[in-house]
């Protein structure tokens, strides 16, 4: 048993709750988007978002109303950003299953992703929280704007390490910032918990995305899930832009004419993934990591000593370690 199969074992009843609530919140008369959601939720994913928002606020207390339905919020907005996501990236799978615009098309599932965000606005203002409200409008707003940058970046080329990281930060950490902040705000816990938390999560957010970014440099048997869709995108990240910062000036330059292409073929994917691995890209990425993990994990000390304090670091461990 894995480390997040231990831990969701642990929160099993919270999980139920909360899948429970979220099946409530998606209910509709629409037979289409009845069957559509249905179709999505048979694939939840690792829920590690809700899953953070409730452990930040078992800290404090029970897991209330207030408390589910801020983790339903974040799930629901999560979600929607991944079928908006896809529509941009024309992507035709997500977690192995065909996404809504493989299946139904690009204007049903924006309106899906529509319909997610709204539910999610509507969980939020039932915990009559305006924090929780507004913690969850700013999030869509770096979503929105984490996707928009990457889009520019992979146009024009740019090859930054901050940039990556603006646009991360944006994408992927503020879902884990606003989970621990939106768990502490339903929980009524004090406004020091409230930042250490955050500090974790985004320590947390960003390790988790530079983990996923791993695993596109290596070939999809070893992985078991398909790679290289990001340089296949014009998205480049951190293992690639290591390697570029300490590979031979040759190496160097051959790899920067292959990036200037506005489309990569298979071959020329599987060059720069072997750049990456051949230059310390892959060793750099996993030192980050650890520098990540040993940050957040010095936040956490900060807390009085809790069983759930535990558990986040062991589950910031699982993230590093994680086959999948």
């Amino acid at each position: 048993m894995t480390t997040l199969q231990t831990i969701n074992t642990r929160h099993s009843e919270e999980l139920e709750l909360l899948n429970e609530r979220i099946h409530s919140r998606l209910a509709t008369g629409s037979s289409l988007m009845s069957r559509i959601v249905l179709s999505m939720l048979q694939s939840k994913g690792k829920q590690l978002r809700p899953l953070l928002l409730m452990m930040c606020a078992r800290m404090f207390g029970d897991i209330s109303d207030n408390v589910l339905d801020a983790a339903v919020a974040v799930e629901l907005l999560h979600n929607a950003s991944l079928v908006h996501d896809d529509v941009v990236d024309d992507s035709m799978t997500r977690r192995g299953r065909p996404t809504v615009n493989a299946v139904w098309n690009n204007h049903i599932a924006v309106l899906v992703g529509d319909y997610f965000t709204s539910s999610a606005m509507q969980a939020a203002i039932a915990t009559g929280d305006i924090r929780i409200v507004d913690a969850l409008c700013k999030l869509g707003r770096r979503l929105s704007l984490g996707e928009i940058d990457q889009i520019s970046n992979a146009r024009e080329h740019t090859l930054d390490i901050e940039g990556y990281f603006r646009v991360i930060d944006y994408k992927t950490a503020s879902l884990f910032v606003a989970s621990a902040e939106m768990g502490c705000y339903a929980a009524g816990a004090p406004e020091s918990a409230r930042v250490i938390l955050a500090d974790f999560a985004a320590n947390f957010g960003r390790c988790f995305q530079l983990r996923d970014d791993v695993f596109d440099y290596f070939d999809s048997e070893a992985v078991g899930k398909p790679t290289g869709n990001d340089l296949r995108e014009g998205k480049v990240t951190l293992p690639l832009l290591y390697a570029l910062e300490s590979a031979p000036a040759e190496e160097r330059e051959a790899a920067l004419k292959l990036l200037a292409h506005d489309s990569l073929d298979t071959e020329e994917i599987a060059r720069l993934q072997e750049f990456a691995r051949a230059n310390g890209g892959i060793e750099r990425a996993y030192e980050e990591m650890r520098r990540l993990r040993d940050a957040g994990c010095e936040a956490l000390r900060r807390l009085p000593a809790n069983p759930i304090v535990d558990e986040l670091t062991a589950l910031f461990d699982f993230i590093i370690e994680r086959k999948y």
